[in-house]
C-alpha cells in the first residue's frame, strides 16, 4: 500500500533536526509549506524531534510565535517512519509515495551531508546540494581550503581541535595576529562564534568554539560590511545581485541573537549598496566558490568587504540558507524577480532534473 498517491506531485518537507538551529527549521519550514502551491503539490510533512526521531505528521500544523512569524510543529508521539536502502520512505502502514524530498534541515545532521547521503541510499530526488557539497560547504576549514586553491580571495585562518594544547592555540592566533574571530569549523547560525579582541579572551573562546565542534577555525577579524549573494543552479550557476547585513551597535557583528531573537538585531537589505563593478564581481565570485565546493541546488554565500580597503573576501557558504519570512536567500531572489513560490518550484526542478542524471551513472561493468 502507497500513502498520499495521487496525481500532484508528493513533496516531503523534511524538518526539525538535532542541531542547534532546530527552532529556526520550524519557522524556515513553516514558509516553505506556506508558499508550496497546493495546486501542484501535496505536502507530506516529516518532523524529526530533538533527539533524532522521524515522525510523520498527520497534516502541516503553523503555529504563530509573537513577533517571529509562524512556525512548523512536531507533533510529539506521531507515526515514526524509517528509511529503506533503494526503497524510499516507510510508515507503518506502507511505504509513502514521495516524489522529492525537501530538507529545510539547518546545521548539523542537515546540512552536512548526513541526511543527502540516506536520501541518496534511499534512492530520493532531494532538493540542495549533494553529499561532497554539503559535507564541503559545513566544513568551513575544508572550503576555505578548496577556495583558496582556487585563486578565491578569503582572510588568513588556522584550525585548532580539542587535542590541541594552550601552546598551539596561542601560537595559531599568534600567526594570525589579534584581533580574531573564533569559531566552529562546523556549525551554522553563529552558534559558539566569538569575537577575542587579545590573548586573555582566547582559551575561552576557543572552549566556547569546541562546545559545537571537535575544531575551531580561528580568523583574522576583518572590519567589514557583511555582503551575502545567492546562488541557485547545478552545473551552472546562477547568482542574484547581492544584499547587505547590517548589524546593529548592540550586536557588533551577525550573531545568532541578531539572525533569530531580536527583532532590531539588524537591518536587512535585498539590494546592496555598492557600485556595478563591485555588484558584478560579487556575483563572479560567488559562482565560483560554489563551484569550487560542488555546490548544487541553491546556496548562500556570505562575503566580508573590508573598509578602508574595498577588499573583497569570501566568509562561508550555507547549502540550506534560511527559508523564513524574514530570511534573506528568498527575499534576495525575490528582489530580482523570482518570487517565493517560483523559486521552490526551481528548486525542485533542479533536484528532479539532478536525480535524472545520476540515473545514467554506471557503478559496475
Amino acid at each position: 500500500m502507497e500513502l498520499y498517491g495521487g496525481k500532484k506531485m508528493n513533496i516531503c518537507v523534511l524538518y526539525g533536526g538535532r542541531s542547534g538551529e532546530h527552532e529556526v527549521s520550524l519557522r524556515s519550514a513553516a514558509s516553505v509549506v506556506k508558499n508550496l502551491d497546493t495546486s501542484r503539490y501535496t505536502i507530506v510533512a516529516i518532523g524529526i524531534d530533538k533527539a533524532g526521531r522521524w515522525q510523520l505528521q498527520e497534516k502541516p500544523h503553523l503555529v504563530d510565535l509573537p513577533g517571529q512569524g509562524a512556525s512548523l510543529s512536531i507533533v510529539p508521539d506521531s507515526t515514526p517512519v524509517s528509511i529503506r536502502p533503494s526503497d524510499g520512505i516507510h510508515a507503518p502502514g506502507g511505504k509513502l509515495a514521495v516524489d522529492c524530498v525537501f530538507p529545510v534541515l539547518h546545521g548539523s545532521f542537515g546540512e552536512d551531508g548526513t541526511v543527502q547521503g540516506l536520501l541518496e541510499i534511499a534512492g530520493l530526488p532531494y532538493v540542495g546540494a549533494g553529499v561532497p557539497g554539503s559535507a564541503i560547504s559545513m566544513d568551513k576549514e575544508a572550503a576555505k581550503r578548496l577556495w583558496r586553491d582556487a585563486g578565491l580571495p578569503i582572510v588568513s585562518f588556522q584550525a585548532v581541535d580539542r587535542s590541541s594544547t594552550a601552546r598551539d592555540i596561542r601560537d595559531a592566533a599568534a600567526a594570525i595576529g589579534m584581533p580574531i574571530f573564533v569559531k566552529p569549523c562546523s556549525a551554522g547560525s553563529s552558534l559558539g562564534v566569538s569575537r577575542v579582541d587579545d590573548e586573555a579572551g582566547l582559551g575561552a573562546a576557543v572552549a566556547e568554539a569546541l562546545r559545537y565542534d571537535t575544531r575551531a577555525l580561528l580568523e583574522r577579524c576583518v572590519d567589514a560590511r557583511e555582503i551575502e549573494c545567492a546562488v541557485i543552479g547545478n552545473a551552472r550557476p546562477r547568482a542574484f545581485p547581492p544584499g547587505e547585513i547590517v548589524p546593529s551597535v548592540a550586536h557588533g557583528f551577525y550573531d545568532y541573537d541578531a539572525k533569530y531573537t531580536d527583532k532590531d538585531g539588524a537591518s536587512l537589505e535585498t539590494t546592496a549598496r555598492i557600485d556595478e563593478e563591485m555588484r558584478a564581481r560579487i556575483m563572479r565570485v560567488a559562482e565560483s566558490a560554489y563551484a569550487a565546493v560542488r555546490c548544487e541546488g541553491m546556496a548562500r554565500v556570505d562575503f566580508f568587504l573590508e573598509r578602508g580597503t574595498g577588499e573583497l573576501f569570501l566568509n562561508e557558504i550555507n547549502t540550506i540558507p534560511g527559508f523564513t519570512s524574514i530570511s534573506m536567500f528568498p527575499r534576495m531572489c525575490a528582489a530580482s524577480g523570482l518570487p517565493y513560490g517560483q523559486l521552490l518550484d526551481t528548486l525542485i526542478d533542479l533536484a528532479l532534473e539532478r536525480h535524472t542524471e545520476r540515473q545514467t551513472v554506471q557503478y559496475r561493468k
